[in-house]
Formats: C-alpha cells, sequence, structure tokens
C-alpha cells in the first residue's frame, strides 16, 4: 500500500485571527475551522495535508525548504500580507523544487493598490483568490492533481 500524497498549506500572517479579524471581509470561520474543512476535503481526495501558521516570515521560508527536504507533493500558501512585501519569501518560492498555490480568501485585484501587487505569484504554479475560505478547498483539488501533470 502506497501512502498518500502530501499537501503542506501554510497559512500566514493574522490568519490565526480568522473569525475575529475583519469579518465583513474575511469571514467567520475561525482557522481552526479552516483547517477541519480541509482535512475533510482532503480525505474525499485521498491526500494527506499538514497546516501551519505563523507571523514570521523566516518561519515560512524555513517550512517551505523543509517541504522540499521532506518531498511534500505541494503547498498551498496563504502568504496574506507579505504577498505584497517579502522579496525573501518569494526568493524561497523559487528555490524549492515544489510546486506552490497562492491562494487569498478575498479579490486582491478588488481590494486596495498595495494588495493588488503580488511578488509571489510570478513564481507561484498558481493563483487562487476571492472565494473566501474556499479558495484553500479548490487549491487543494488542484494541489491533488499536481501528479498528474
Amino acid at each position: 500500500m502506497s501512502s498518500l500524497p502530501m499537501i503542506l498549506v501554510l497559512h500566514g500572517p493574522n490568519l490565526d485571527r480568522l473569525g475575529r479579524r475583519e469579518p465583513e471581509l474575511y469571514g467567520d470561520k475561525s482557522l481552526k475551522d479552516v483547517n477541519a474543512m480541509i482535512v475533510d476535503r482532503a480525505a474525499t481526495l485521498d491526500v494527506g495535508v499538514t497546516m501551519r501558521q505563523s507571523n514570521h516570515e523566516g518561519q515560512l521560508i524555513d517550512w517551505l525548504y523543509e517541504a522540499e527536504d521532506e518531498g511534500v507533493e505541494g503547498v498551498i500558501l496563504n502568504a496574506a500580507g507579505f504577498t505584497h512585501t517579502s522579496v525573501a519569501l518569494r526568493d524561497a518560492i523559487a528555490a524549492v523544487n515544489v510546486p506552490v498555490i497562492e491562494v487569498h480568501l478575498t479579490n486582491t485585484a478588488k481590494r486596495e493598490d498595495f494588495r493588488q501587487r503580488s511578488l509571489i505569484a510570478p513564481v507561484c504554479t498558481g493563483t487562487i483568490s476571492g472565494f473566501g475560505v474556499n479558495s484553500y478547498l479548490l487549491a487543494l483539488d488542484a494541489a491533488s492533481r499536481f501528479e498528474e501533470r
């Protein structure tokens, strides 16, 4: 019996405040709720998932490198505010030989000017945004098919 393909889900800064932080933008589901939804969907897709959250840029970078070292099949990354500011995170994504899907709960193209530019999008496999917590589930659907490329 072969092991399940593993997908790493990385939640960036302030996502630990989901459900409390600006619910009119980000919804009323907590990060715990979102992670439970991801686990449920992963079970239907026959993939394993590991989820981690950090408010620290360097921690996210370390986890990307670990993902490559551990043979993770793909990464779903909501870099949150680091999307628009972090050259270091962009360089780490470019450096790993692991497909990365950029995820956002809101449609960043409809947000403030500074949120409309993603530094990481050019080095990600794809971007899913604007579907609320379902953005994660859509990304998981896509990540479960990486082996088909």
